[in-house]
């Protein structure tokens, strides 16, 4: 069957020294080695192995073998050495399971750490989901599909999307509703530039406007020469335009915005209050950005996130913008995690994450969680208890 292991052929494992002790006392570090000194205690040394499947995961078997540990120091560091030690070796796959090992959890290692494989638990409230989203096709993606150099010309200004972008905007737009995504988002931001804010208001934005609705639209008839009804701003999230999502900056004259003065009439519904400067002081046609600074603009862009009291948010914004930023983020996550977060974004191609505020930046309270004793009781846990009943003991 596709995906099991072929007992013929060979498969390289990782092997994971684990140690537990007496009372399923276990030791993970070097740093517990006063529990491996005890005279004569009979340990368990497990091996966690991962093996590649036929389909590329990693499946975790356990190979368990007794071991007795002595008293000495020495004997002592070495079982530590051992309990922190990544043995890689190779295993005849037919020596495995003969079906097909259930693949481990992937997740982010601490920073420092190996990418490692498991699972995690996080409170809600400390967690956002994004939906991230680059831009439809616009002009400059097709003319510097056929020239790269294309992207240096000025006749690409600020470019607009295709009409084949428009249509990849209606593709996603019944994705977000059949989806039921349209009815979760609680905020669209989008890079404020032509193409972002077509395809912002496109996917996410009401139905076509119509003359005598007291609300602004999101877009007006033929924004950026669209050939495109208006957008209504009914029945729909509020829309942020933000600087610091936008794309590479400097260089290419497709990636220069024009001034706000100009968007608002185009985007009336759209709230530009937090960019700065009218005119665009942050593009120079001579100076392009460092990946490295698009990395750290994007890491600013997620800490800011945390600010926002909405949970559900969508973020239209560029591929260069999008690649670094996931790039960085994705650096100590599994193999299989990196490929799959590191990689470019198609046309108008939406992907969703999940943030967690490992830093506490994020100050939202837990609105599912309910704190109990409501009315107040008596409720001292079993646990507990047992701790009481062995501090009494030790006083006796």
């Amino acid at each position: 069957m596709d995906g099991w292991m072929d007992p013929g052929s060979e498969a390289e494992v990782e092997l994971f020294p684990r140690f537990f002790y007496g009372k399923g006392c276990s030791l993970d570090s070097i740093g517990r080695d006063k529990q491996i000194g005890e005279t004569n205690r009979r340990a368990l040394v497990s091996f966690v192995v991962w093996a590649p499947t036929a389909r590329g995961e990693s499946g975790g078997i356990i190979l368990s073998s007794p071991a007795t540990i002595q008293s000495s120091p020495a004997a002592a560091a070495a079982a530590a050495a051992a309990a922190s030690a990544r043995v890689r070796v190779r295993v005849p796959v037919g020596l495995l399971p003969g079906r097909r090992a259930k693949p481990l959890p992937l997740r982010c290692a601490p920073s420092g750490m190996e990418p490692s494989a498991g699972t995690a638990l996080y409170p809600l409230h400390r967690c956002k989901t994004i939906y991230l989203v680059r831009h439809a096709q616009g002009i400059h993606n097709v003319a510097g599909e056929k020239d790269f150099k294309a992207y240096m010309s000025h006749d690409l200004f600020d470019a607009q999307l295709t009409p084949l972008g428009w249509s990849q905007v209606d593709g996603l737009r019944e994705h977000v509703k059949k989806s039921g995504l349209a009815k979760k988002i609680e905020l669209v931001i989008t890079s404020p530039l032509l193409r972002t804010m077509q395809t912002a208001v496109g996917v996410f934005g009401g139905e076509n406007y119509t003359d005598g609705v007291s609300a602004a639209p999101l877009m007006v008839e033929n924004a950026g020469h669209s050939g495109r009804p208006a957008v209504s701003s009914l029945n729909c999230p509020p829309f942020l335009a933000v600087e610091t999502c936008r794309e590479h900056l400097g260089v290419h004259p497709c990636d220069k915005r024009r001034s706000i003065t100009e968007y608002r009439p185009l985007f009336p519904a759209i709230d530009f209050s937090l960019i700065e400067n009218d005119e665009d002081v942050l593009w120079e046609p001579d100076v392009r950005e460092a990946n490295e600074s698009v990395a750290l603009r994007g890491m600013k862009f997620i800490d800011w996130l945390w600010t926002r009291e909405e949970k559900e948010i969508a973020i239209v914004s560029h591929s260069g913008f999008l690649y670094h930023t996931l790039s960085m983020y994705s650096k100590e996550c599994h193999p299989t995690i990196r490929d799959e977060v590191g990689k470019h974004f198609a046309n108008c191609e939406l992907r969703s994450m999940v943030l967690v505020d490992r830093s506490m930046l994020g100050s939202d309270p837990p609105g599912f969680n309910y704190p109990g004793k409501i009315p107040a009781g008596l409720d001292l846990p079993s646990d507990v208890a047992d701790k009481k009943r062995v501090e009494e003991a030790q006083k006796n």
